[in-house]
């Protein structure tokens, strides 16, 4: 009898673990409702961090591209650090003094998004209420004032190269303006809108002629259609920078479009005149008709805010002058800036 029993059990335990192990193997629960909880974890790849991080970051340039986008894709971009934020009076509170004290420049802030390199320039573009956008690179510190021909202001240049060509590929057009740029004058007047015309540049020495490959490039200034042309200059230019022979960027896209690059990529260049967009190394002669100041042939940060306030002291002297002595006026030299050599 007690064999019976003992044998009916053994019996029923057999039967409960064969419905057990069918359950488990024949019954699988889906994936999106596991039957362990333990099953709810997953590991995160470093992988897939670091794609999420980037497509945070693009999501992120879209947004403000968007924002700061006129009707046919075209913004003003900038590039700020710390060093240009800093101080009683900076080259930023200038470059937007400019914006103010302009003739038909108000207007354009809306379309301008200033690109920050690190945190204080941020916060200092949010506090201003402007379109910003954060720039991200990893490793390198791009906070501190980096002195013309610097190994690290040849590292910023190259990762702002980088930077532009990303902006073209997501189908935005843009003037690009360095921050030590008066805009006394709306520049879009001066700026052709043949289709035809691919990039439009400022230049150091314009020799007449506006179509001229021998004209010395400045790439502070410039306007640039994005199109499949463009996007693959950038690219080249950029591929360029470890094989530079220590030239900054804007000599190497110089020496490109001499070497026929640009024709042969069927990029066609409009090369600015200097009685337009004008520097300090060659000055507009002509009040009436002047758009924009670069202070050029200048190496320090205090060096062109103190000299760049003397062009606005001088624009502000030249608007508020009768008009049959506005063809007499002069800008006064740049003392500060021949110094800082």
């Amino acid at each position: 009898m007690d064999f019976q029993k003992n044998h009916a059990a053994n019996f029923a335990i057999s039967c409960l673990l064969f419905l057990g192990l069918l359950y488990v193997f024949v019954w699988t629960p889906s994936l999106d409702k596991p039957f362990f909880p333990f099953q709810n974890y997953q590991c995160r790849s470093s992988t897939s961090k670091m794609t999420e991080s980037g497509d945070s970051h693009t999501n992120e340039l879209e947004r403000a591209l968007s924002k700061a986008s006129m009707a046919d894709k075209t913004v003003i971009l900038a590039m700020i650090n710390k060093a240009y934020v800093d101080g009683d009076k900076t080259m930023l509170d200038l470059f937007l003094d400019g914006f103010w004290l302009g003739e038909g420049t108000r207007g354009l802030l809306d379309h301008l998004l200033l690109v920050a390199v690190d945190q204080t320039s941020l916060e200092r573009c949010k506090f201003l209420h402007l379109h910003c956008y954060k720039l991200e690179t990893e490793g390198v510190d791009f906070s501190g004032e980096k002195m013309y021909l610097s190994e690290d202001f040849m590292k910023m240049m190259w990762r702002r190269t980088l930077f532009l060509g990303e902006v073209l590929k997501k189908g935005y057009n843009f003037v690009f303006t360095d921050i030590d740029i008066m805009w006394l004058r709306n520049p879009f007047p001066r700026l052709t809108l043949n289709q035809s015309v691919d990039l439009q540049i400022s230049t150091d020495d314009f020799n007449g002629d506006e179509w001229s490959e021998s004209n010395h490039i400045n790439t502070g200034f410039y306007m640039i259609k994005s199109n499949n042309k463009t996007i693959q200059l950038f690219g080249m230019w950029y591929a360029q920078r470890n094989n530079s022979n220590g030239l900054k960027e804007q000599d190497v896209l110089d020496g490109m479009q001499k070497d026929g690059v640009f024709r042969d990529l069927g990029v066609k260049a409009r090369f600015l005149d200097s009685l337009y967009f004008s520097g300090f190394c060659k000055e507009s002669k002509d009040f009436e008709v002047v758009t924009t100041v670069h202070a050029t042939c200048c190496r320090s940060i205090h060096a062109k805010v103190a000299d760049l306030t003397v062009v606005l002291h001088d624009w502000l002297r030249f608007k508020n002058s009768p008009t049959n002595e506005t063809s007499t006026f002069q800008w006064s030299s740049h003392i500060a800036c021949m110094h800082s050599w």
